[in-house]
Formats: C-alpha cells, sequence, structure tokens
C-alpha cells in the first residue's frame, strides 16, 4: 500500500534522474553511508549523551524491527511530536527505515493543531512526550477519537507503562525476525507543514528522492564537511532545521548535530563554548536578542564560523552587525517547506550578503515573478513568486482546492512571497 500524492510530470521526473538530482535512494541511504564509513564519528550530542552513527543507525533499527514486528509498514502515517533530544531523530530514520511517513508536529503545537493533523492522515502510530501539555494524562485518546482516528500504537517519552514506553522500544530490538524496509524512492518520505500565517498548516508530502536531493544540494551551497559542528537551537522538525541544509545535510556530509533547548541566547552560548559549535541556523528575531546578548560574551562564541539566518526577512541593518557582534560569517536563507531554496553563497560579495536572500540551489529550480494578473514584471521589480524544480512539490495532501488556487496550468506553485529579482541574480 502507498499513499496518495500529486507526483511530477513524468517527462520532469525522467530529466531530474538523468541529470543526477534524484538517485532513486531512500533517505535512509545517508545514515547507511555515514554508519559504514565512520561507524565511531560523532553524529548527535543531547546534553551528556553522545551518539555515534553506528549507534544512530543501531537505535533506529531497533524501534524499525519492533514497528514491524507489529504490523506497521509502507503505507501506514505516524503523527510525531517530540522535543529537541536526540529521540527525534533516531524515530525519524526508524520511521524512514520501515515505510511509516511521518508528520513532524511543531512541539508548540497544540490540541487544536494535532487534532487538525490526526484528521488528515489518520496515523496508525502516535509518538509524544507526557512533558507536554496535551499528553500529561489520557484524555489525548478522547480528543484523537472525536476526529476519527485512533493509532494502532502509542509510545510515549517518559511513560510508566512498559509496552508504551518509547525508550524501550528503541534499546530493544524485536525478538522475531522481520522484514523491515522503506517506501520506494518516489513515494512519500514524511509530510512537512506549510508556513501559511493563517489556520491550521497544509501537509506537503515529501519523497524521498526530491527531499534527499534538496539535503545533499544544501549541504554542497553551504559547504558542510565532517568538521560541521551545526547547532539545532530552533524545533528540529522545522523544513529549515531538518534539510536546509539541517540535520539531514549534516548528516549527509558526516558532521555532527548538537541540541539545544531553545535559541535563547545565554544557553547556546554555553553549549556553543562547550561543544565547540561553529554553525547555527536561527531566524532574525533569535538573531537580534544574540546580538544584544553577545558584547559580554564574546569570550563564548570564538568557534562559531557560520550564522545561517532563514524564516523570515532579514533587515539590512541587523545582517550587517553580525560579523562584527558574533564574529562569524553571515549566510541568508529563503526557502519554503513546499520546495525552492535559495541561499547566498560563502564567497558572494558583503552587499550580496547582507541585502539580498541569495539563489536557488538547483540548475533546473524554474522562477516566475509576476504581477496580480500573473504577467512576469519588469526586470527588478517586486512580484509574486511562482516556482516549479526538482524538490518543489507537486500539491497538498488532499486539498484539490486549495492546490487548484495554489498551482498554474504548467505546473508552478505560487507560494505567496513578494520577491524581487535582483541584477547580480540574487532574490530579495
Amino acid at each position: 500500500m502507498t499513499i496518495e500524492f500529486n507526483h511530477w510530470p513524468l517527462e520532469s521526473a525522467q530529466r531530474y534522474r538523468d541529470k543526477g538530482y534524484w538517485l532513486d535512494k531512500q533517505l535512509t541511504h545517508l545514515l547507511q553511508e555515514r554508519s559504514q564509513s565512520q561507524p565511531d564519528a560523532p553524529a548527535i550530542i543531547c546534553g551528556d549523551r553522545h551518539f555515534s552513527y553506528a549507534e544512530l543507525d543501531q537505535l533506529s533499527s531497533n524501534l524499525a524491527s519492533r514497528l514491524a514486528a507489529s504490523g506497521l509498514g509502507n503505507g501506514d502515517t505516524a503523527l510525531v511530536q517530540l522535543p529537541n533530544i536526540a529521540e527525534f531523530y533516531i524515530v525519524l530514520f526508524a520511521l524512514l527505515k520501515s515505510g511509516i511517513a511521518p508528520l513532524n508536529a511543531l512541539y508548540s503545537h497544540r490540541k487544536l493543531e494535532l487534532k487538525s493533523y490526526a484528521k488528515q492522515i489518520a496515523p496508525t502510530l502516535l509518538i509524544a512526550s507526557r512533558e507536554h501539555e496535551v499528553f500529561r494524562d489520557d484524555s489525548y485518546i478522547a480528543d484523537f477519537k472525536e476526529v476519527g482516528s485512533s493509532p494502532d500504537i502509542i509510545l510515549l517519552l517518559g511513560e510508566q507503562r512498559h509496552e508504551n514506553n518509547l525508550a524501550d522500544w528503541i534499546n530493544t530490538p524485536s525478538e522475531s525476525n522481520v522484514n523491515v524496509s522503506p517506501s520506494g524512492p518516489g513515494e512519500v518520505a514524511l509530510f512537512q507543514l506549510s508556513g501559511g500565517s493563517t489556520g491550521t498548516p497544509k501537509l506537503i508530502p515529501r519523497t524521498h528522492n526530491d527531499y534527499y536531493y534538496n539535503a545533499r544540494a544544501s549541504a554542497q551551497v553551504c559547504e558542510l564537511t565532517p568538521r560541521t559542528r551545526f547547532l539545532c537551537a530552533l524545533p528540529a522538525a522545522h523544513n529549515f532545521l531538518l534539510s536546509s541544509p539541517g540535520a539531514l545535510g549534516v548528516l549527509h556530509a558526516g558532521g555532527c548535530i548538537i541540541m539545544a533547548p531553545s535559541p535563547e541566547p545565554l544557553t547556546c552560548f554555553s553549549i556553543i563554548q562547550r561543544q565547540e559549535v561553529n554553525t547555527v541556523a536561527l531566524v532574525p528575531s533569535a538573531v537580534a536578542l544574540w546580538l544584544q546578548a553577545a558584547p559580554e560574551h564574546k569570550e563564548q562564541l570564538q568557534s562559531l564560523e557560520f550564522l545561517q539566518v532563514g524564516g523570515a526577512c532579514f533587515a539590512d541593518s541587523l545582517a550587517r552587525q553580525v560579523p562584527g557582534v558574533l564574529g562569524c560569517k553571515l549566510q541568508q536563507v529563503f526557502g519554503m517547506a513546499e520546495g525552492l531554496i535559495n541561499y547566498t553563497r560563502l564567497n558572494d560579495s558583503d552587499e550580496q550578503i547582507f541585502t539580498t536572500q541569495g539563489r536557488p540551489i538547483s540548475p533546473d529550480d524554474e522562477i516566475k515573478i509576476v504581477d496580480e494578473q500573473g504577467l512576469p514584471v519588469p526586470d527588478g521589480e517586486p512580484g509574486m513568486l511562482a516556482t516549479r524544480g526538482p524538490y518543489t512539490f507537486c500539491g497538498y495532501y488532499q486539498s484539490p482546492e486549495q492546490n487548484a488556487q495554489a498551482f498554474d496550468n504548467e505546473g508552478y506553485y505560487y507560494s505567496g512571497d513578494l520577491v524581487q529579482l535582483m541584477p547580480s541574480g540574487d532574490l530579495r
């Protein structure tokens, strides 16, 4: 059984394969590759807990085997809500290995959002934390039933009951010999959440092929290497922190992810110093707080080399402060969970880096900037962004009315962003 979604046109899909964007490999390949080539290298640091690539691979396989032994697999879906802890990635790779497509809710989401997600994907598996207000007692079960969702299996961090304890499932593989297999490379690997400012986020199906390319190309543009030590301070589930280049890009490059509970400056500064963090990704509002706090804590930031800023428009006045105040190089990011990602390059001029949000990662990212009538605007004029390409999706999940509004007859997705194409080729 597979999950139904809007596929790329066959001609486009073949072109993306021919050009090497789509490898017809699952996302699990990036962990498998690194666990074989550098098994003992650190993959995740979470407080005092350190996980090597081999350990991340083994623990996720343990959980995948337990899920398979319980009858879950290809075509099943999971609703996952975990904070910024190592278990987030262990669970993610376990689900990818077992062919279960997760929807990773942000930890800030409450009952309203979770019920909406459960209604949309009808999860057979629920994974969450007892510390979250929604799951502190068992009343959530009735809330899920209210929207017609009753997961077959519920696993909770901090659960007292052995059969529902997530940690037990992670640490103990299945006793039976079970077949664990991921979904196909062209099938849904996971669901991302739209970044719309109104209403409950819409669901974005991302395939192994497109999301793996997304992470690989991002890691290359951002020049990630095995020495990258990446601070995950924003929500781990967010597309920015997962694949732009995010954790998947870091793991693909053989680097190390260091977890932080939040982007609060003093907490992060201490972690940066202790763990010799050299790369961090933040939203503009968090950068503003870091710029205020940094002058009195510069000795804690000596290892920091790169700051990636995305998620919202970054004011020029703040951007220009980053090198002097934080002592690192700025890289601007403009992307969307639906696909298209732009970066300023590390060797761009200061003006490009401070005043634009960069260029697309793929030669086959196609962009139109149009007016309200859908006509191309003159060069340099602001207009609405429309895009299509090898990692830009072809439709929201089970949302025909929304898709009719968001896509034109050529397959271009209209993101709702107002942009301006600069003479340098960068978007602002």
